[in-house]
C-alpha cells in the first residue's frame, strides 16, 4: 500500500521533492528485491524438481524486471517542490492506457507463468474440475485431458484418491460419471474416486469439494485442470483454507476455444479477486 501511494503520487506529480523521491526510490527497491528473491525461489526450486516450470520464467522475474525500469525513472526524474505542475493532459492518457493493458496483462501472464507450472508433490486427493462432457457420455478433449492428468498423480502415487467435480453433461451422463468411466478404464479403481455432482461452476466445485474434503479430514490437495485455469482455482481454495497445489492439465489437443477461455478468465480473475471486498463480514471471521 506504501508503494502504490508513493508511485501514484510519482505518477501524478512527478516533480518530487528530495524527501519523496527517496521515500519512493526506497519502497522501490524493496519491491524489486523481494521480487528478485521469489525469481530465484523458483529456480532453485525448479533445479531441484521440486517444481516443473516447463521452460516458462518466473512472473516475479517480469515483476522485478518492470519495477526496476519504474525505478530507473524515478530515480532520475525532476525534483520539484509543491507548486510544480501537474503532469500533463497527454501524459495522463497514456498512464489510463497503461493501466488497462496492465489490468488484462497480469492475469494473462499469470496463466502462462503461474498457470504452466506444475506444483505436483504427495498430497491428500487430486480434484479435478469438470469440463464438457459428449450427450453420449463420453469426455471432451479437454475433460479427457484433465482425468488422465489426474490419473497419473494416482498412479504415480501422489495421491490415494480422485475427486471429480463438475455438473451436467449435454446428455443423461453427468460430467462426473463420464469422468468416473474414463477414469477407470485407465485403471483407477472405482472405490479411489469420490464425485461431486455440484460443480457447476468453479467457486462451486471449491465449496463442495472443501466442505466434503474437511468431513474426511483432508486437508492437502493437489487442483487439476488447465493452466489458464489454475491461478483462480488456486485463490478461491486459498480463501477456503485448504492447502493447494495445482497440476496443469497435460493437453493431448489443442484446444480452439482457447483464446476465448483466456479472455473470460481475464474477467472472471478481477472478479475474485474483488469479490470478498463486496462480500459482508461473517460472524466469527
Amino acid at each position: 500500500l506504501a508503494g502504490a501511494a508513493l508511485l501514484g503520487s510519482w505518477a501524478l506529480r512527478p516533480r518530487a521533492s528530495v524527501v519523496r523521491r527517496a521515500l519512493t526510490v526506497g519502497a522501490l527497491a524493496a519491491l524489486v528485491t523481494l521480487a528478485l528473491l521469489d525469481t530465484i525461489t523458483v529456480i532453485v526450486m525448479n533445479a531441484r524438481s521440486e517444481v516443473d516450470t516447463g521452460g516458462v520464467p518466473p512472473f516475479s522475474g517480469f515483476v522485478a524486471a518492470g519495477l526496476a525500469w519504474v525505478l530507473s525513472q524515478v530515480a532520475r526524474g525532476p525534483l520539484g517542490g509543491p507548486d510544480a505542475p501537474e503532469i500533463p493532459r497527454a501524459s495522463g492518457r497514456v498512464a489510463l492506457v497503461c493501466v488497462a493493458l496492465l489490468v488484462v496483462v497480469f492475469p494473462c501472464m499469470q496463466m502462462w507463468c503461474f498457470g504452466h507450472t506444475d506444483y505436483r508433490r504427495r498430497a491428500d486427493i487430486a480434484v479435478v474440475f469438470g469440463c464438457r462432457a459428449y450427450a453420449d457420455g463420453t469426455t471432451s478433449s479437454a475433460l479427457g485431458d484433465r482425468v488422465r492428468t489426474a490419473c497419473s498423480l494416482y498412479h504415480g502415487d501422489y495421491v490415494d484418491q480422485l475427486f471429480m467435480s463438475g455438473g451436467p453433461g449435454d446428455g443423461e451422463v453427468h460430467e462426473t460419471e463420464a469422468m468416473r468411466r474414463l477414469a477407470v478404464s485407465l485403471g483407477v479403481p472405482d472405490e479411489a474416486i469420490l464425485i461431486d455432482e455440484t460443480g457447476v461452476s468453479t467457486q462451486a466445485t471449491v465449496n463442495g469439494t472443501t466442505r466434503r474434503l474437511r468431513e474426511l479430514g483432508l486437508g492437502r490437495v493437489l487442483a487439476v485442470s488447465h493452466a489458464y485455469h489454475l491461478p483462480r482455482i488456486k485463490l478461491a481454495y486459498q480463501r477456503a483454507g485448504l492447502e493447494v497445489y495445482t497440476v496443469p492439465a497435460e493437453e493431448t489437443v489443442r484446444l480452439r476455444d482457447k483464446p476465448r477461455n483466456f479472455a473470460r478468465e481475464v474477467l472472471a480473475c478481477w472478479y475474485y479477486f474483488v469479490r470478498p471486498l463486496t462480500e459482508p463480514v461473517q460472524a466469527g471471521q
